[in-house]
C-alpha cells in the first residue's frame, strides 16, 4: 500500500492558473507561490462580494482516538465528490502546524487519495503565514519589554505581563521560564513563558478579521499587560498594532491549492481546537462562498471543541451558517470508546461498536441541538464489517439522521458518491444556528452552559486564581465576550482518560485569559497545555530527505 506522500508525490499537479479559471478567477487575482501555490489577492473580494453565498457545510467528527477519525480526509474527499458529480464546489481547511507535523497527530492534508497538494509544501513551510503570526506575536511581547526597559512610560506591572512569546513547535521546555536575565542591560527579570504559534491570541484575530481594516482594530484591542493599579494595557497602547499588521499584510490573503482531482482548494488560518478555536479565516470562508455554490470547511477535533466554537464563535463573529453538519466516525475508534485497546481494533467486535457508540449519538444530540441538520460519515477502513456498520447504522436511524459510508480514502471523489448525495439530500439552507449561549450571560454562566449542554458535566470548579480573573474581567467590561473552552480532545470532559460519553464530570478550570482582540475569553480546563510536548518518537525522526530534495516519511 502506497503511504500518503507517495500518493501525493505521483499526482501530476495543474498549474494553479487553471486551478483558479475553474474557481471563475484569472491570473489578475493571484500573487504566485511558484506553479501550484498562490495567494488570492485582497481585490477578489470586491470582485465577487455582490455574489450570492453557496451552501456552507461543515464537517466535524466524534472525539478522536489513536484509531484516527479523517475529518479533514473526507472534508476533501466530499468536496471531491460533489466536484465530480458536476456541483461547483471549494473546499475551505485549516493550515497544518509544524507541531503535530513533527510530533504525533501528523500534518493536514487529508489522506489516501483525498488530499490536498502539493502536500509536503502544505503541512511544512507553505507560504509563510504562521511564521508571520509568530513574528507579529514576538514583535508585540519584545515591545512590552522594551516600554519597561526605556522608563516604563504605560506603568506596566511586570508581574502581570500576560503576553507570551510563541513559536509553531512542541517544546515543553518552554512552557515556563525566566529571562531578562544577565543585569539591568538584558531587560527586567520576570517569569514567562511560549505557547505554540497557533494558540496565540494573533492566530485567533488573523481567522476572525474581516479586512486588513478591521484585523488592525482587532490588534489594537489586544490586552497583554496590566499596569500596578490594575488597568489593561493594550497593543495599540505600546505602539505595536501597526507593525504587527505590516508583518500580517500578505499572510492576510487565503491561499488556493489543488486537491489530488485538481478541484480549488482554499487552505488558511489555524487549527487546534483544544487550545484556540480551531477554525480556518473567516476570510477565506466568506470568500470560497462567494465563489461555489458549495464550500466544504471543517472545525478542529471532536464537536464537542471545534463545532461548538466554529458556530459559537466564528458563524456570530462571521455572520455565518452551516446548511448542514457532518459528522465522521469510524468503526475502529467506536471501538476505541468501547474499550479496545489499539492492538485490537482490527479485529471483529460489534459489541465493542455498540458500547463506543455513545460517544456517536452524544455527538448527534448536541449538534441537533444547535438547530442544523445533520448527518454521519463512516469513514470506511478495511477491517470493517458489515455486523460492525450495521451498528452505526441503528445508531444513526434512531436518532432520525442521515448516514454513509465514505471511501475516499480508497477511492477519492468517487469513493464519496454517498455521502455527497447524503449531504446534498441533508441541506436546509434556512436553518438558523442556535447557539449554546447568549452573549449577555455572565461568564460563568456560559461556561456552565458549555459545560452542561455540550459535556453533560454535573458541576463546574474554578480555581481561585481563575475565579478572581473572571471578576476582574466582568468588572473591565468583557463579560459580554462568548467563552473558548481549552481542554482535552480526547474526552467529553477535561480528563483524557473518560472516553465514551460520561455524564455528571466535574469540569475543572484552571486558568482564566482574556483574548480582547479575538473578542473572547479563553478558559484553560484540566491539564491541557497551550505548548504541546514532543511523544517519546516524534514523528519528526522518521521525515528526510535525499539528495535530489525529495523528502520522504511525511506520513
Amino acid at each position: 500500500m502506497l503511504s500518503d506522500i507517495e500518493i501525493a508525490q505521483g499526482c501530476q499537479m495543474r498549474p494553479i492558473t487553471e486551478v483558479a479559471a475553474a474557481a471563475g478567477l484569472d491570473a489578475d487575482d493571484l500573487e504566485l507561490y511558484g506553479k501550484y501555490k498562490a495567494k488570492l489577492s485582497a481585490d477578489v473580494w470586491t470582485k465577487v462580494k455582490d455574489k450570492e453565498n453557496g451552501k456552507l457545510v461543515l464537517v466535524t467528527a466524534i472525539n478522536p482516538t489513536p484509531a484516527g477519525e479523517g475529518k479533514t480526509t473526507t472534508s476533501v474527499g466530499l468536496g471531491q465528490a460533489l466536484c465530480k458529480q458536476g456541483k461547483n464546489a471549494i473546499i475551505a481547511l485549516r493550515e497544518p502546524s509544524l507541531g503535530p507535523v513533527f510530533g504525533i497527530k501528523g500534518g493536514a492534508a487529508g489522506g489516501g487519495y483525498a488530499q490536498v497538494v502539493p502536500m509536503e509544501d502544505i503541512n511544512l513551510h507553505f507560504t509563510g503565514d504562521i511564521h508571520a503570526i509568530g513574528a507579529a506575536n514576538n514583535l508585540l511581547a519584545a515591545m512590552i519589554d522594551n516600554s519597561i526597559q526605556q522608563g516604563n512610560p504605560l506603568n506596566i506591572d511586570p508581574r502581570r505581563i500576560t503576553w507570551k512569546r510563541c513559536m509553531d513547535m512542541n517544546d515543553r521546555q518552554l512552557r515556563f521560564i525566566v529571562d531578562g536575565l544577565g543585569g539591568k542591560v538584558n531587560g527586567t527579570p520576570r517569569e514567562d513563558g511560549f505557547d505554540i504559534t497557533v494558540a496565540s491570541e494573533v492566530m485567533a484575530v488573523f481567522c476572525l478579521a474581516t479586512d486588513l481594516e478591521d484585523l488592525k482594530a482587532r490588534l489594537s484591542r489586544i490586552v497583554c499587560a496590566y499596569t500596578y493599579d490594575g488597568q489593561p494595557v493594550t497593543a495599540g497602547q505600546i505602539g505595536a498594532a501597526g507593525a504587527m499588521t505590516a508583518l500580517l499584510k500578505d499572510a492576510l490573503d487565503p491561499n488556493l491549492v489543488q486537491t489530488l482531482e485538481h478541484n480549488p482548494a482554499i487552505i488558511h488560518g489555524g487549527p487546534f481546537a483544544n487550545i484556540a478555536h480551531g477554525c480556518n479565516s473567516a476570510i477565506a470562508t466568506r470568500l470560497s462562498l462567494k465563489l461555489a455554490d458549495y464550500v466544504v470547511t471543517e472545525a478542529g477535533f471532536g464537536a464537542d471543541l471545534g463545532a461548538e466554537k466554529f458556530l459559537d464563535i466564528k458563524c456570530r463573529y462571521a455572520g455565518l451558517h452551516p446548511a448542514a453538519v457532518v459528522l465522521v466516525a469510524t468503526v475502529r475508534a467506536l471501538k476505541s470508546h468501547g474499550g479496545v485497546a489499539k492492538p485490537d481494533l482490527g479485529k471483529p467486535n460489534a459489541e465493542a461498536v455498540r458500547a463506543g457508540s455513545v460517544n456517536l449519538a452524544r455527538h448527534i444530540e448536541n449538534l441537533q441541538g444547535f438547530g442544523l441538520p445533520v448527518c454521519v460519515a463512516i469513514n470506511a477502513f478495511p477491517t470493517d464489517t458489515a455486523e460492525e456498520m450495521d451498528v452505526i447504522y441503528d445508531v444513526c436511524s434512531k436518532a432520525g439522521v442521515p448516514c454513509a459510508l465514505s471511501e475516499v480514502f480508497a477511492k477519492g471523489g468517487e469513493g464519496g458518491k454517498a455521502l455527497a448525495e447524503t449531504v446534498l439530500s441533508t441541506l436546509d439552507d434556512s436553518a438558523e444556528v442556535q447557539y449554546t449561549y447568549e452573549l449577555d450571560a455572565p461568564l460563568t454562566d456560559k461556561i456552565e452552559a458549555v459545560a452542561t449542554k455540550i459535556y453533560r458535566a454535573g458541576r463546574v470548579s474554578y480555581t481561585a486564581a481563575a475565579k478572581k480573573t473572571l471578576d476582574e474581567l466582568t468588572a473591565l467590561g468583557y463579560g459580554k465576550l462568548p467563552v473558548c473552552i481549552a481542554k482535552t480532545q480526547y474526552s467529553f470532559s477535561d480528563n483524557a482518560k473518560l472516553t465514551g460519553a460520561p455524564e455528571g464530570h466535574t469540569l475543572n478550570v484552571r486558568e482564566v485569559r482574556l483574548s480582547a482582540g479575538a473578542g473572547f475569553v479563553v478558559v484553560v480546563c484540566g491539564s491541557i497545555m497551550t505548548m504541546p510536548g514532543l511523544p517519546k518518537h516524534p514523528a519528526a525522526m522518521d521525515i528526510d530527505v535525499d539528495v535530489h530534495g525529495k523528502i520522504t516519511g511525511l506520513f
